[in-house]
């Protein structure tokens, strides 16, 4: 792909961030965020991608939403509050590029989407995506393609989004697309915080019969440090804001009584930024709002949280080396499971046994992130469950 292939198309597909939210900057302190990072101006066009690790880029694409009845998307007060926010003691650089302009057609806007996303991917920078209707994850999954590996794609949403994949591509559908749709590059999609009266129940059975993952609500918020393995095991990682409880946010928001807290989102927002494996983040289905600004912060303050994760990766899992690890060894029914333990950070894995197809999927998977107290288990005789699923798919 061309190196300069964003600053030829900047004047077609990307709008600056407006000027005064630039001048707001200004007037807070020259601390702040939005003083310290590179943005996309009308002045100075694009950032420099070469002096770039993360790349906010807001995408105000909402015509698949089912809801859609004609309203323009404006992130401006997202990017107010963010760049209002103080850095961490950060070293990586962050950079805006602006806004996405729609395309013609939606599936315009996909392509649009999927080449920006798959540029900055190959480029060793991260891309976060601020948007409308989240179907925009499909194109975000799309971007994969070019790179001919399988994908991890864990959702936090109160919905599994499968909806009925012979309809058009909807924010309620777009899983069965991805699913169903060639080149087959999906290997596990997860659920977390799904909410059992928002799904029915044959999705809930589909979900089990693919092997894939659904972590509800409860089990969640009960454990919060549950969602860490799973998110160090993700390649893409969206954020439907309607797994937020509507007190936490302003009223066009408001959609369900349940839902993660403020806090409990922030974390899992860190958990997908410290994960060595995310390579994309997204938060979806915002809508603008004139009667405060309490989503907006809750936005920058998750954003805020995931590039604090990435500053603090940390690289555990060479396994070639066997200095850095501690090897455990499991019989538990007919199985013999290994685990193993980063010396360096204590975080644990567990090994998957390859299985003798040639066309295995799970090449890139065999070793799969657990927690200490699935070994504890494992030891009074319970196979993990994420062990099994990921077991099961290996040899289908």
């Amino acid at each position: 792909m061309d190196p300069n292939f964003l600053t030829s198309v900047q004047d077609n597909i990307l709008t600056p961030v407006e000027d005064h939210i630039l001048s707001h900057n200004k007037i807070i302190s020259a601390l702040i965020l939005g003083n310290k990072i590179s943005v996309h101006t009308k002045e100075n066009g694009v950032p420099d991608i070469d002096k770039v690790d993360i790349a906010l880029i807001g995408v105000p694409e909402n015509r698949n939403d089912i809801n859609y009845i004609g309203e323009d998307i404006n992130l401006g007060e997202i990017r107010k509050s963010f760049y209002s926010l103080y850095p961490g003691n950060w070293s990586i650089k962050i950079a805006d590029f602006g806004d996405i302009n729609p395309g013609e057609t939606v599936d315009d806007t996909y392509e649009i989407v999927r080449s920006i996303i798959s540029y900055f991917i190959k480029n060793d920078v991260i891309p976060v995506i601020i948007g409308g209707s989240q179907d925009l994850t499909y194109a975000n999954y799309r971007a994969y393609d070019d790179f001919k590996k399988t994908i991890n794609i864990v959702n936090v949403d109160s919905n599994f989004d499968l909806g009925d994949s012979s309809k058009p591509i909807k924010n309620n559908s777009y899983l069965g697309k991805i699913i169903l749709e060639e080149p087959h590059n999906l290997f596990n999609y997860t659920t977390l915080g799904y909410q059992t009266y928002y799904n029915p129940q044959i999705e809930i059975d589909l979900m089990e019969k693919l092997y894939f993952e659904a972590y509800r609500l409860g089990e969640v918020c009960n454990n919060i440090t549950s969602a860490e393995p799973v998110m160090r095991d993700a390649d893409i990682v969206t954020i439907d804001l309607r797994c937020i409880k509507s007190s936490e946010l302003s009223s066009r928001q408001k959609l369900s009584p349940n839902g993660f807290d403020g806090k409990e989102i922030c974390s899992i927002s860190r958990y997908a930024g410290i994960s060595n494996k995310v390579s994309s983040f997204g938060i979806f289905e915002y809508r603008s709002s004139n009667e405060d600004e309490i989503t907006e912060m809750l936005i920058a303050q998750i954003l805020w949280y995931f590039i604090e994760g990435v500053n603090c990766r940390i690289i555990d899992n060479d396994f070639t080396n066997i200095a850095s690890f501690q090897k455990f060894i499991v019989e538990v029914e007919k199985y013999e499971l290994i685990f193993y333990k980063s010396i360096k950070t204590a975080r644990w894995w567990i090994e998957i046994p390859n299985s003798s197809n040639n066309n295995n999927k799970l090449k890139e998977h065999s070793l799969l992130p657990c927690t200490h107290d699935d070994y504890q288990n494992a030891n009074d005789g319970i196979i993990p469950d994420r062990w099994y699923k990921a077991h099961k798919k290996n040899i289908i």
